[in-house]
């Protein structure tokens, strides 16, 4: 075993070596995905992926991290610690359900503290169609020139003026706007992108190389920002098919904490578009699909909003002045971690639990 603070890092190369130290320990091996560039320190950065079971497994489950970078703090601690765990590993061997790990979906993010890639897209606003029209987000291009001012911190009239918004049209419709996703504004939040990322060619590969042969397929993507501080809000992660809804709920869900659902209004997250999951039904089409994103709470959602404004605003101004560029960045680790034992106690275990329930579901008779 690894203590639970162990498992997590505050940086990405930290964070990188616990993982394929980790791997080495389980006795499996890595296959790495290097990315282009080099990281903020200038190390090597890679979407790491390790198969822990048969690679001809008919279950599959994938545990992934650092889609969105800032959030990979996180995920990569559950990773870790999974890593060592025994009883958890034999848990899944012993029902014959394989587990895919990967490791920073978006490493340039997760290097650089930004929730969004070296293209400044938002992965998981990028899955869709790029050979049809991009949807258009009219609430958020009227909000985009209040977000993005000229000057950090805004000024009280800029203020003002997005707290007049979200009293017109309530704090609801502001969230949707902003974080639901555009794909006209290449500097803006939760941009989609023009085109499929790097990220995003690189986990289809992925998904056809070790899941193209499963027949029951689950995926708990972790992520933070969203919610009641530490805990871990269970978000269906499919198709709106309320079968598979159901089955989620199955695995997953409590009566006093269902799983909740972009589609009915349940979850803290607004309805997205372009989500990382839709791949699976593109990559694996065989497989019976069953999905859930991990959300841990931080701050309140207006603060985690806040933090990304000024971080979209400091890659726009690189040339700040330090101290300010020093306190965005920290805010950003804020926004996405909560750097207390407590909180990271309450991510293992929420996750850990997560993990078994899914191995019993991917087990079950139909």
């Amino acid at each position: 075993m690894i203590g639970i603070g162990e498992a997590f890092s505050p940086r990405y190369a930290q964070a990188r070596q616990k993982f394929l130290q980790g791997c080495v320990s389980a006795g499996l091996t890595v296959e790495p995905h290097a990315h282009p560039l080099k990281g903020r320190d200038g190390e090597e950065l890679s979407m790491d992926v390790a198969l822990d079971g048969d690679a001809n497994a008919e279950r599959l489950l994938i545990v992934s991290s650092a889609c969105h970078g800032a959030e990979g703090h996180c995920g990569s601690g559950v990773q870790v610690f999974a890593l060592h765990d025994a009883e958890w590993r034999d848990k899944a061997k012993a029902q014959g359900v394989a587990v895919l790990y990967v490791h920073a979906l978006n490493p340039h993010g997760f290097s650089y503290g930004r929730r969004v890639t070296h293209e400044n897209v938002d992965l998981n606003r990028n899955f869709i169609d790029f050979s049809k029209p991009a949807p258009v987000n009219e609430p958020y291009a009227k909000l985009h020139p209040l977000l993005l001012p000229d000057t950090w911190p805004p000024t009280p009239e800029n203020q003002a003026a997005i707290e007049k918004w979200i009293e017109k049209h309530g704090a609801t419709a502001y969230q949707a706007a902003v974080t639901s996703g555009q794909y006209q504004f290449d500097d803006g939040l939760f941009f989609g992108g023009k085109a499929p990322t790097w990220s995003n060619k690189t986990i289809r590969n992925v998904l056809r190389r070790h899941a193209g042969s499963a027949k029951r397929l689950a995926w708990i993507d972790l992520h933070t920002g969203l919610g009641p501080n530490g805990l871990g809000e269970r978000i269906y992660a499919g198709k709106d098919d309320k079968v598979a809804y159901a089955r989620a709920n199955a695995w997953w869900g409590t009566p006093a904490a269902p799983v909740t659902s972009i589609y009915d209004g349940s979850s803290t997250s607004a309805l997205l578009r372009g989500l990382m999951w839709d791949a699976v039904y593109e990559e694996c089409p065989k497989a019976e699909y069953t999905g859930i994103a991990l959300e841990y709470g931080t701050l309140p959602i207006l603060e985690v909003t806040g933090a990304l404004r000024a971080d979209h605003w400091l890659h726009k101004h690189p040339d700040a002045p330090a101290d300010l560029a020093d306190g965005i960045r920290a805010r950003m680790v804020e926004a996405f971690y909560t750097d207390t034992d407590a909180w990271r106690g309450q991510i293992v275990s929420q996750a850990r639990q997560a993990m078994f329930q899914a191995v019993d579901g991917l087990s079950a008779k139909n």
